[in-house]
């Protein structure tokens, strides 16, 4: 048997769609689980959608990801060039649409678009839905030879087409939908080179596979019904048909395609959003496959080792953002705390300016996060107490109130006043010894206190955490204020 190889082969057209990484990914889980070889080819032909800086993004994305390829445009083992443009330069695309002319399995077609208009129809599909489509109608098939030769010695604009015959079916096998068998009518001869010259998508990449060796190609299902334009190709040359797994497709939470405007669809937009990248990979890598287990949290190693294609699922993927958060979050809380702080001091020192233990802050919230933004409204109030509702004293499980939570911190505010120590646990140990002498649960002294000094219902930590970070003047000046606002509206209600 073969040994496997898969490619990717990306278009440089901006930033990696999660579908595009999706590919990339099971491309090279399929190739690695068998001990193959992952290509990187870029696809240019498409020169006007080419976007400037493209093909870094390639790169870095690959590499961030750890999709390691073994072979590329900056690694050539023998089959390069891995870019589409140079190996155009050569014209080898264009040599082999003219042995499929000799052959009589492709023709020039000089067509000008006033008339390729006319053949513009519309159809109603089985479900219901009508479409507009064109068949070319093999008008320049039945041009003669000298015909030809003239319009190509007058520079005539042409198009290479495939002679796709209109009687017959065309079958192809694809390892997770079976056979799929079309109506040769139903085919368009489509194009093979374009009027500038450059092979089109569909033939560039039959020629690029079978000089590659490649003998998976994994791609989304928006393909299945190209597949058998491929086949006539491969049974044109007479060469080996490689074997195909179409993905299913990825949509959003309300069953529509995953699109740029949703604005989590790259890569990059995910980066941006403070997702990391291990959790990226891992809940991609569950967008329309299955493990044999119920488990969801993969590194990439495991899931080489785990990754069956056979498991890859014919229905559309829904790109769940409330389990991707989750699974971020569960990444965090397992990733090392200097690389964790690391990723999080930028978005601390968006919201905290004075001079404050950053540190302490971080370990605060590592466990209480799921993407890294999350952690600018848990921690804005050490910058500065925000304006709060005092009805937020009233606990019924800490069985507090404004009544109780003013005369719990009117008591304590002497004792802290006197307090030099105002690490974590020396005014952990005063509020306890405050519990014990007062008779009452610890939360009822507790919640007040966390509530005076941060101003929030929920906070990253406890009081005496919050307070350590604060230091004495800033909590006793927090605690002061909260006696004022209860004393206020302790005096509305008696009034």
């Amino acid at each position: 048997m073969s040994k496997v190889r898969t490619r990717f082969a990306p278009s440089p057209t901006g930033r990696m769609h999660v579908g595009n990484l999706r590919t990339a990914l099971y491309a090279y889980l399929i190739t690695k689980h068998e001990g193959g070889d992952f290509i990187l080819r870029i696809e240019d032909t498409d020169q006007v959608r080419e976007v400037e800086g493209a093909v870094d993004i390639i790169y870095r994305t690959l590499e961030k990801t750890g999709l390691k390829h073994d072979e590329g445009p900056d690694i050539d083992k023998g089959y390069g060039p891995y870019v589409q443009s140079e190996r155009q330069k050569s014209g080898m695309y264009l040599e082999y649409a003219k042995k499929l002319i000799e052959q009589g399995d492709a023709y020039y077609c000089f067509c000008d678009e006033a008339r390729l208009e006319t053949l513009h129809q519309v159809i109603t599909t089985e479900s219901g839905e009508t479409k507009e489509i064109s068949i070319y109608d093999k008008h320049c098939l039945s041009l003669s030879k000298e015909e030809i030769e003239a319009n190509l010695a007058a520079g005539k604009p042409y198009v290479i087409r495939l002679n796709v015959p209109r009687e017959g079916t065309t079958s192809f096998e694809d390892e997770l939908y079976g056979t799929i068998t079309v109506n040769n009518a139903e085919l368009d001869d489509m194009i093979l080179i374009k009027s500038d010259g450059y092979p089109t998508y569909n033939f560039a990449n039959v020629i690029d596979d079978h000089l590659m060796k490649i003998t998976h190609v994994v791609r989304g299902n928006e393909y299945l019904s190209s597949s058998p334009k491929y086949n006539r190709l491969y049974e044109a040359f007479g060469w080996e048909v490689p074997k195909y797994v179409h993905c299913p497709l990825i949509t959003d939470e309300e069953h529509h395609k995953l699109s740029k405007r949703c604005g989590h669809s790259s890569y990059e937009d995910l980066v941006d959003q403070g997702f990391v990248t291990e959790a990226i990979v891992n809940f991609v890598a569950l967008l329309g496959w299955s493990p044999s287990s119920n488990e969801e949290i993969f590194s990439l190693e495991e899931l080489v080792e785990q990754f069956d294609y056979h498991h890859i699922s014919k229905s559309p993927a829904v790109f769940d953002y409330t389990k991707l958060r989750w699974m971020n979050g569960e990444y965090i809380k397992k990733m090392d705390f200097d690389r964790f702080y690391e990723m999080a001091l930028p978005y601390i020192k968006e919201v905290i300016t004075k001079d404050l233990d950053l540190v302490k802050i971080a370990q605060m919230v590592k466990t209480r996060i799921e993407v890294f933004p999350d952690i600018r409204d848990l921690i804005d109030f050490f910058e500065m107490l925000p304006e709060y509702d005092v009805a937020m004293y009233t606990h019924k499980k800490m069985k507090t109130t404004t009544q109780s939570s003013l005369e719990v911190l009117t008591e304590l505010l002497p004792i802290l006043e006197e307090q030099e120590d105002y690490s974590n646990d020396a005014l952990y140990a005063t509020l306890l010894t405050y519990v014990e002498k007062k008779g009452c649960k610890n939360g009822y002294a507790m919640w007040p206190v966390r509530t005076a000094v941060s101003g929030k219902q929920m906070t990253p930590a406890g009081a005496t955490e919050i307070m350590e970070v604060l230091g004495k003047e800033e909590s006793l000046a927090r605690i002061r204020k909260a006696i004022a606002l209860l004393e206020s509206a302790c005096d509305s209600v008696n009034a």
